[in-house]
């Protein structure tokens, strides 16, 4: 049984089939420990730390960050016993790593000619000397017994032979021809560019083509920074053609490429955007509004802040809402239900897997609590508040954005009063939860100035109809207008 493994990209949830390598934490020739994390991936769902399946050395990383790779697909190999001693030297039991060549024999370095000064290249690459006076080879194909030979540059033309003189001339020092320039690989027309699979990358990232480029790298290749100047130049502001305008100081406005950023659409933001489309042409959707006033449900909110339970805990508007639609589901279930088309069924939930809508530096995600229509008042406030931490760090696994059943979406915290929300996939409603502002206000037949906020309630018209949607958003704002009164009369 070979001593290297080759681990492979997981699955890591609801049938994900790639996933970008986002960084690699740690190197070649690093002793790691079981399900110690070794990998940071992002799929179309979160970004996630992969740990370790194995314990012992990493001796092969396939894929460098920012390549995108299929599930299945090998990522590290791990030495599991590295204190057995060297790997063998065949290559069938060398593992990923590769077979162990054996040291040249005495016959094989005496044959090893030293490189003439001129014409040399780099030290190290094929054809050029290596550390200690010797030539680089290929590997396998033994030394070169013969001094190596510049190819004339194409198109170069030959010395014409000289008809010999009638007097013998005084014999000249020989004077050593100068070495033809070797044209870059990547300025060849139609000829193969020599870059590293990052600097390809990175050149496609930002818009540079290779072939335009003269390689400053070993052997003409494209090295990163001769992708960096090519797109720092393609920014630079064009040259003023107009005179009038190169007088009044100010340049002609140019719309191109050198204005325009373009974004790689992947992983959260791409599947955000499928799920989106397929929700809106898929479930008709109606959203109904309602103004509320929240004044006793922000005073409830200072009382609940000053109880001992809740002294340690961040409590906000949020989880007065998200305890109203708990209680409003429980009054009205058929909101919680899902749609399906394959058996001809409307499957209602008899527990509530509650979603919040939260903003990440990689797109739009909605991490749900489990079964939260079981917790207290202190446990849900406990869960929404990991909730956003975990999704603000971006650590968010998919198991926790999978199996929503109702969602909310606090647009408020941007100072919006309210919007028209899309479905979440397999959802048959999800409220907007807007900003709460000091209004006038009518009061018991007078004009004060109260706290204010508008809900939006988007619905599946399939499953929930008109009457159905009013109800259930009406008992969300009858539940904030006086919270204490619901919990007393609704529980």
């Amino acid at each position: 049984m070979s001593r290297v493994k080759e681990f492979t990209l997981p699955d890591l949830g609801e049938g994900l089939t790639e996933g970008e390598i986002l960084a690699w934490l740690v190197k070649v020739g690093d002793t790691i420990e079981l399900n110690q994390p070794i990998v940071e991936v992002e799929t179309a769902k979160a970004a996630v730390e992969i740990p370790a399946k194995w314990a012992g050395v990493v001796t092969r990383i396939f894929h460098e960050a920012g390549t995108t790779v299929e599930v299945g697909s090998p990522i590290v190999a791990i030495d599991t016993d590295p204190s057995a001693g060297p790997l063998p030297a065949d290559g069938d039991s060398a593992g990923p790593a590769g077979p162990v060549l054996p040291a040249p024999s005495a016959e094989s370095l005496a044959a090893v000619e030293i490189a003439p000064e001129e014409g040399a290249v780099e030290p190290g690459l094929i054809g050029g000397p290596a550390p200690g006076g010797r030539t680089a080879v290929l590997v396998g194909y033994g030394p070169r017994t013969v001094a190596a030979k510049r190819r004339a540059r194409i198109g170069t033309p030959t010395a014409a032979p000289s008809v010999p003189p009638l007097v013998s001339p005084a014999p000249a020092a020989p004077v050593p021809p100068a070495p033809a320039p070797v044209a870059s690989p990547a300025s060849r027309a139609g000829g193969p560019v020599l870059a590293k699979p990052p600097v390809r990358k990175l050149a496609k990232d930002l818009g540079v083509d290779l072939h335009s480029l003269a390689g400053s790298g070993p052997l003409g290749s494209v090295t990163r920074d001769d992708v960096q100047q090519a797109a720092a130049a393609a920014l630079a502001p064009a040259p003023v053609a107009n005179g009038t305008a190169a007088a009044n100081g100010t340049a002609p406005a140019v719309f191109d490429a050198s204005r325009e950023q373009r974004i790689p659409i992947k992983g959260v933001r791409k599947l955000t955007a499928e799920n989106m489309v397929a929700s809106a042409f898929t479930a008709p959707h109606v959203t109904e509004f309602l103004t509320v006033d929240v004044t006793r449900s922000m005073k409830s909110l200072e009382r609940l802040k000053t109880r001992p339970e809740f002294r340690d805990v961040r409590v906000s508007p949020l989880l007065l809402v998200a305890k109203a639609v708990l209680l409003a589901i429980k009054r009205h279930p058929m909101v919680n239900s899902t749609w399906s088309g394959a058996t001809n069924e409307i499957v209602v939930k008899e527990y509530v897997n509650l979603g919040i809508a939260a903003a990440t530096e990689r797109g739009l995600i909605v991490p749900n609590v489990k079964d939260a229509g079981r917790l207290t008042l202190r446990e849900l406030a406990d869960a929404l508040n990991g909730l956003v931490q975990v999704a603000k760090s971006g650590k968010t696994p998919p198991s926790d954005m999978s199996g929503g059943t109702f969602s909310i979406t606090n647009v408020g915290v941007f100072g919006v009063d309210t919007g028209t929300p899309i479905l979440p996939p397999g959802e048959s409603a999800i409220l907007a939860f807007g900003a709460i502002r000091p209004m006038p206000w009518v009061h018991k037949g007078k004009i004060k100035i109260r706290q204010v906020t508008t809900l939006g309630l988007s619905f599946d018209h399939r499953i929930v109809d008109g009457e159905l949607g009013s109800k259930f958003l009406r008992d969300i704002g009858a539940f904030l207008e006086d919270p204490e009164g619901a919990l007393l009369s609704w529980t």
